[in-house]
């Protein structure tokens, strides 16, 4: 199975969220239209400005820690375009 780490933008708030799935399309639909709760449905609407793809869930779930840490941030604002 594959495993995607995704950045979204916000296109009303000054805000972004990452996070990982096995069904991208799936999750980016929930994010902006099924999900009842959570911190996402607040800054509707998103897009994706990133994604990754990794072979485990445990090196998604890495990735994604990492790019929640301040280093992680720091190399996202200087390597996503649209970050």
């Amino acid at each position: 199975m594959e495993y995607a780490v995704y950045v979204l933008k916000s296109l009303s708030y000054p805000k972004h969220y990452v996070g990982y799935t096995s069904n991208l399309i799936s999750r980016f639909k929930s994010h902006n239209a099924l999900g009842k709760k959570g911190y996402t449905i607040r800054y509707r609407p998103w897009v994706v400005i990133h994604v990754e793809f990794y072979n485990s869930k445990n090196e998604a779930m890495s990735r994604e820690k990492f790019l929640k840490s301040g280093k992680g941030r720091k190399w996202m604002k200087n390597n996503i375009h649209d970050y």
